[in-house]
C-alpha cells in the first residue's frame, strides 16, 4: 500500500477511533520507519521531553535503522531530528543521543582488540571510580563509538579493575537522564532482548499501564524479535507476555 493512501486511512480511523485502540491501531497503519520517527517527534512535541522514548529509541537500533528514522523523520516532519533533539536536550544528555544518533558505534564486527578493551576499561575506571567527580565524556564516548563486542569484553576488564560491575559505577557517579542513557546503552549491548522484556515488564508493573511504552514496544518488535522477546519475558518473570497483558 503506497504510503499516503495508508496516511488517508489512518486519518480516517483515528477519527472513528479513541483511547488506547486508537493509539494501537494507528502505529499498526505505519511503516515501521516512520512509526519510530513519529514517536521521536510526539516525545518532543509541546512542554516538556520524553527523554525515556528517545533514549530507549536510539539506544536500542542499529546503524542502519538510525539512517531510516533519521531519513523518514526529516521527510515527514521537515526538520532534521539531529537538531531538534540539540534544541530540545542540553548537557550531557544531549551529548551522549546525538552520538548515539549519528551511529559510529560498529554493529557488525565481531572483532576484539584485548589490548584496546583493556585500555577502554582502565580509561573508564580512571574517568570516574578512581577520581574525586566524573569525566562523563570518556564514558559517552567509549559506550557510543566501540562496537558491541568489543564493549563485553571491556565491562569484562572493567570489573576485575573495580572490583564492581559498570552499572553499579554508572548508577554512582551519573544521575537522572544521563545515567538511565548510559545504563540502556550497556543493558542493550548485554542483551537487547532482555532489554525490552524488562522495558514491557516495567511498563505493566504497579498500579497502572504505561500504554505508551507497551504499544511502541510490541509494534516496532513485532516483525523483528517479538517472539525473543517473549522468551526472555518468560525467563526473566515465570509469566509470559500474553498472560501479563490480559
Amino acid at each position: 500500500m503506497a504510503w499516503w493512501k495508508a496516511w488517508d486511512l489512518t486519518e480516517t480511523l483515528k477519527s472513528e477511533l479513541s483511547g488506547k485502540f486508537e493509539r494501537l491501531i494507528v502505529a499498526l497503519m505505519y511503516p515501521p520507519y516512520r512509526y519510530e520517527a513519529k514517536e521521536l517527534h510526539d516525545a518532543m512535541k509541546g512542554l516538556g521531553t520524553k527523554e525515556g522514548v528517545i533514549i530507549e529509541i536510539l539506544a536500542s537500533r542499529t546503524k542502519n535503522q538510525l539512517r531510516e528514522i533519521m531519513k523518514a523523520y526529516e521527510e515527514d516532519y521537515g526538520s532534521s531530528l539531529e537538531e531538534d533533539i540539540q534544541a530540545d536536550t542540553s548537557g550531557y544528555l544531549e551529548r551522549i543521543l546525538v552520538c548515539l544518533l549519528q551511529g559510529s558505534r560498529d554493529d557488525v564486527s565481531s572483532f576484539v582488540d584485548p589490548g584496546l578493551a583493556l585500555q577502554d576499561a582502565q580509561d573508564l575506571y580512571a574517568a570516574g571510580e578512581k577520581i574525586r567527580g566524573t569525566d562523563e565524556m570518556k564514558f559517552i564516548t567509549i559506550l557510543c563509538t566501540r562496537s558491541a563486542t568489543h564493549l563485553l569484553r571491556v565491562f569484562e576488564e572493567y570489573e576485575k579493575i573495580a572490583n564492581k560491575s559498570i552499572e553499579d559505577s554508572i548508577k554512582s557517579e551519573t544521575h537522572g537522564s544521563l545515567e538511565e542513557a548510559m545504563l540502556t546503552v550497556v543493558k542493550c549491548t548485554q542483551n537487547l532482548h532482555s532489554y525490552f522484556a524488562e522495558r514491557l515488564y516495567y511498563a505493566m508493573k504497579g498500579a497502572g499501564t504505561c500504554d505508551g511504552t507497551l504499544i511502541r514496544n510490541i509494534v516496532s518488535r513485532s516483525e523483528i524479535d517479538l517472539n525473543l522477546i517473549k522468551c526472555h519475558f518468560k525467563k526473566m518473570y515465570g509469566k509470559t507476555l500474553s498472560s501479563m497483558i490480559m
